[in-house]
């Protein structure tokens, strides 16, 4: 019995996803849009022999102004879809003897044409029915109503959606920067992913990608809480001055086992950093030397050797202020390849640092929290 109350279940959908302002947006503009294609259609159409509007129309309404960002939804879908659809039930009509046979083969052959030439629509199905059960309308009904009511449609899609704030027609391949690596998968991760699926979805790629980044971003910044960089920084934190001597600063380091010092001015704003890798590249300079090295030193002299830090440090250095969140030091340290990170006040005032060690051990943290 459960088994079959679960069953039931899946009969009952799941509540659109828009808030109230999208529901009227919606409903007045299938109304508007609708309306406005039918004056114009019954304008056109009046004193010809065939209807003046397909009643198709209204499900193509529905998509282009309620799911303007859906593949089915697009122009080139809406216009092919509904016109190729419509010759394949006429040749379906002309050319299969019994009538019910020739409906099946409509709408299947008309699916397969759609998906051949990237035109799926869905109302398009009812546009090869419609040929089949009306014979005597003929090819011309193709031209009138079809696609001039089909056209009149997107064009007014077309302006309602763009005055509502809506893209249509919608892109529906990603960016370029969509795949590079963002977040915890990379574009190759969802081409798997979409091969694996292997069904037609009612979203565009493009957009299926940046949900997904959104909600792993979502789920990141809900997992790290609202954590500020005041909270996992080290501090007190060492610094030196510009003209502090290297060997001082070297032998602060050693002291403190530091892998980087700030460098500061009177009012301790950071005007600098020295690190560990400073120190051994400037070690470089005193390496054994070969013939060539040892000509172009004669020739063109020895590199003066720096005696502050003010000579060795980098500058200017990335900070963050202390009330900034975690989050934000994520690409600091994975795509921009910073080590170390000085904390600031809102006064521009060292107060800490945080170093690759710290933001790891609050990842690890946050993901081992219940």
């Amino acid at each position: 019995m459960r088994r079959v109350a679960g069953w039931l279940r899946l009969f009952w959908p799941a509540p659109a996803g828009v808030n109230q302002r999208e529901r009227l947006r919606m409903v007045s503009g299938i109304t508007l849009c609708v309306a406005v294609v039918a004056l114009f259609a019954h304008w056109f159409g009046a004193g010809l022999p065939v209807p003046w509007m397909v009643a198709s129309l209204g499900s193509s309404a529905v998509l282009i102004i309620a799911m303007p960002s859906s593949p089915l939804a697009q122009p080139w879908p809406v216009l092919a879809g509904s016109v190729l659809s419509y010759m394949v039930g006429v040749a379906c009509a002309t050319l299969v003897p019994h009538v019910a046979l020739a409906c099946g083969a409509a709408v299947g052959l008309a699916v397969a044409v759609m998906l051949a030439l990237r035109c799926l629509h869905p109302p398009g199905g009812a546009m090869a029915l419609f040929a089949v059960l009306n014979p005597q309308d003929g090819a011309a009904f193709a031209v009138f109503p079809v696609l001039l009511n089909m056209l009149a449609l997107v064009l007014t899609g077309m302006a309602f959606n763009h005055l509502t704030g809506r893209s249509y027609p919608h892109a529906q391949r990603a960016r370029g920067a969509a795949h590079k690596e963002s977040g915890a998968f990379i574009s190759a991760d969802l081409d798997a992913a979409l091969s694996h699926y292997n069904q037609v979805l009612d979203v565009s790629r493009a957009d299926l990608e940046g949900l997904l980044h959104l909600a792993g971003k979502a789920a990141f910044q809900r997992t790290l809480g609202e954590l500020r960089c005041g909270e996992i920084m080290s501090s007190p934190v060492h610094a030196v001055v510009a003209e502090t001597p290297l060997k001082d600063a070297w032998a602060l380091m050693r002291k403190h086992a530091v892998k980087a010092l700030p460098v500061v001015d009177g009012a301790r704003r950071v005007v600098g950093i020295v690190t560990v890798a400073d120190f051994m590249r400037l070690a470089n300079l005193d390496m054994h030397e070969g013939m060539g090295q040892r000509l172009r030193s004669l020739i063109m002299g020895r590199p003066k050797r720096p005696e502050q830090v003010q000579g060795l440090m980098s500058s200017p250095v990335q900070q963050v202020l202390s009330e900034q969140h975690v989050m934000d030091l994520v690409p600091l340290f994975s795509e921009a390849g910073h080590h170390h990170i000085p904390v600031v006040n809102d006064a521009q005032e060292l107060v800490g640092i945080i170093t690759q060690t710290d933001l790891v051990k609050t990842l690890a943290a946050a993901v081992a929290r219940p």
